[in-house]
């Protein structure tokens, strides 16, 4: 079963039903339970058209759900209706649907959760842990999203920013996360880049491609996480940095600075550093603050005491670092790399471990497993 192919052709699908009436809610479970007939049956028996026979089986599905509440001549209006059997048009549809889904009737932050779950493919799980919420808190604002929704024509698309904002998330799921949705975050945005003139929509994909460009030196062989201070250079993508930097730097020249223009260039700092001895700090620095003045957000703080230590040393990312919410994730990690950049290698020990119990990335918890073990062994010789 091609799980990739059936994630792929999800929002296409969705996106027939919502325009030949459907409402989203009905929508969204009726494409959910075709998905599941597809884990079922094509195994045994795969179609020649996957699209037209995910389009046809959760039109039937919503058919299906819309009878037990409808009136029979609504139903039989609806079933003269359905899709012809036969092969459908290869039309992307996902962008659109990304618009249409953060409706002006929802909320940003609900209709984001909205379209991370409907259309990202993401789980609760991971919308609520990028948004620094309980699961359940998470699981109700998307009930909610639903609701409001449900019934809603949705001619009306929503705006620019609350797309960027989940095509940012659904990246830097892709990016660090369970499920691999980097290449399309990048693929969309590079779609909205050609549609829409923005800074924004080039900040964000200058970001998109200056990180993506050093996926292949986050990994070691063994599949652990490499630091960025101690990746191979010599297989960061050159092409990608190179497009990114002139993206940013055209989206700069425009003075209409945000956020995602602000990542961009803390991402062209690091990447234009020939070594990480010889990384720009106090630059980052200056870019962190801008970054912390545009979206006052507890992960920039964090994020900013680390470079701070960087930049003055880390009793002065330690002190940076002392106002920020200790609750919040990666806090444990931040102070651990610092008390050892400090000296204070038990200190270092004890919030590497504290910090693996806390992760909720496999592949980051073995990484401060391994450093809370490393700094072990070294204060045991």
């Amino acid at each position: 079963m091609d799980e990739a192919l059936l994630r792929s052709l999800t929002p296409s699908v969705l996106t027939v039903l919502v325009r030949r009436g459907a409402d989203f809610a009905a929508a969204e479970d009726a494409v959910q339970d075709a998905l599941v007939e597809a884990v079922r049956v094509w195994p045994a028996d795969p179609p020649r058209d996957a699209k037209g026979w995910l389009i046809t089986v959760a039109w039937r599905k919503f058919l299906d759900q819309t009878r037990a509440d409808s009136a029979r001549r609504r139903r039989e209006d609806r079933v003269e209706e359905e899709p012809a059997p036969g092969p459908t048009p290869a039309v992307d549809d996902t962008l659109q649907l990304y618009f249409l889904c953060a409706h002006p009737s929802l909320t940003p932050s609900s209709a984001v959760a909205l379209t991370l779950r409907a259309v990202g493919g993401l789980t609760t799980r991971q919308i609520a842990e990028a948004y620094l919420v309980p699961e359940a808190t998470m699981a109700q604002r998307i009930s909610r999203a639903k609701r409001t929704v449900s019934g809603v024509r949705f001619e009306q698309p929503g705006d620019v920013a609350t797309v960027l904002r989940v095509l940012y998330l659904v990246f830097n799921e892709g990016y660090s996360g369970d499920v691999d949705l980097a290449a399309e975050a990048i693929r969309l945005t590079r779609q909205l880049a050609d549609r829409i003139d923005h800074p924004e929509v080039a900040g964000l994909l200058a970001l998109m491609l200056l990180h993506h460009a050093r996926r292949a030196a986050r990994t070691a062989p063994d599949g652990g996480l490499v630091p960025l201070a101690e990746q191979d250079r010599g297989r960061w993508d050159t092409a990608s940095i190179a497009e990114g930097v002139g993206i940013l730097q055209a989206a700069l020249a425009r003075d209409r600075l945000g956020e995602f223009q602000a990542q961009a260039a803390i991402a062209a700092l690091h990447a234009d550093a020939p070594t990480a001895g010889e990384t720009d700090w106090v630059q980052i620095v200056e870019w962190y603050d801008e970054l912390a003045r545009l979206t006052d957000s507890p992960v920039v703080r964090l994020n900013r005491a680390v470079a701070v230590g960087e930049a003055d040393g880390p009793r002065a990312g330690l002190a940076a670092l002392a106002a920020v919410d200790a609750a919040l994730p990666r806090h444990a990690a931040a102070a651990a790399y610092l008390h050892e950049r400090d000296g204070d290698l038990t200190t270092a020990a004890r919030l590497y471990a504290e910090a693996a119990r806390k992760a909720t990335n496999l592949a980051e918890r073995d990484h401060l497993t391994r450093q809370a073990a490393r700094l072990n062994s070294r204060r045991c010789h």
